[in-house]
């Protein structure tokens, strides 16, 4: 792509976190916004920050009809859609054994398939416009955690939705990338923290770099970045990369050694305090 301006970018859980990072910095690049968010609130505060060539739009990813009217909304508004990033995702803790059935099913519902239904609605005007999509992943697509059964599975299932979408569109011209991101400082991270004593602890505990936290504005400027150079994979720390390549090693019982030894003490214990906050 090469630089962002002039540019339509559509982008799911763009009222905050990492996503409203990256709507601000291209906003700033002279790139035409379109955001989506389920919180109306959040998405009008971003719409009056950042001003002209906004589009916003309540809609939940769960909802394939509803990001139909969204990239709809989009093409009529703007002509079309350069870019489009799949971002919004959530996170819960507790052991397979613990976590609600409820709460395992929305963590896929809007991590998995709510990729797939921005993709899907998206996807013709991406085509048209020879465009690029951008899915985010994690760390977690590399690398297991306990008690994150549910969105492990969903980043590693992303990341290679990623990986078959970029085989079946690249000869249209379209690139498709996925990006893997350490323990992010945004709002949902930290009250999750904040909410449950155990789950910092985790974070605390996880081997070097594991437990290491990367800022939104970093994570912000990575992505940015990979966007307009139309990267099929990015990694913010770069470190993270490094993981990519470990993979079929830390999946070995030398290289889930360090964290099997927290699961006695800390797996319980956190399923407790998950437990009492039902």
């Amino acid at each position: 792509m090469g630089s962002a301006r002039g540019k339509v970018v559509f982008i799911t859980g763009g009222a905050a976190g990492v996503g409203a990072e990256v709507a601000k910095r291209l906003h700033a690049k002279g790139a035409k916004l379109v955001l989506t968010d389920v919180d109306a609130t959040q998405l009008d505060a971003m719409s009056a920050t950042l001003g002209d060539n906004v589009l916003t739009v309540v809609a939940d990813v769960r909802d394939l009809d509803a990001m139909q009217a969204a990239a709809d909304a989009a093409v009529a508004r703007f002509g079309g859609i350069d870019v489009v990033m799949a971002n919004a995702g959530i996170l819960s803790y507790a052991s397979v054994l613990q976590v609600d059935p409820d709460v395992f099913k929305r963590i896929l519902d809007i991590n998995v398939l709510g990729v797939f239904h921005t993709v899907r609605a998206t996807l013709p005007s991406i085509i048209d416009r020879k465009g690029y999509v951008l899915i985010v992943s994690s760390l977690a697509a590399y690398t297991a955690a306990p008690g994150l059964a549910a969105y492990n599975a969903s980043k590693a299932a992303v990341e290679q939705f990623a990986n078959a979408l970029r085989l079946e569109v690249s000869y249209r011209g379209v690139a498709v990338g996925s990006a893997h991101m350490s323990w992010i400082d945004t709002a949902m991270v930290r009250d999750i923290k904040a909410g449950m004593s155990t789950f910092d602890e985790l974070i605390t505990r996880l081997p070097w770099p594991l437990n290491q936290t990367t800022s939104v504005e970093k994570c912000g400027e990575a992505l940015v970045a990979g966007i307009e150079d139309r990267k099929a994979r990015m990694n913010c720390p770069s470190w993270v990369g490094v993981l990519r390549w470990l993979k079929p090693i830390l999946a070995t019982r030398i290289g889930e050694a360090p964290v099997m030894k927290l699961v006695p003490d800390l797996l319980p214990r956190m399923d407790a305090e998950a437990a009492g906050k039902r």
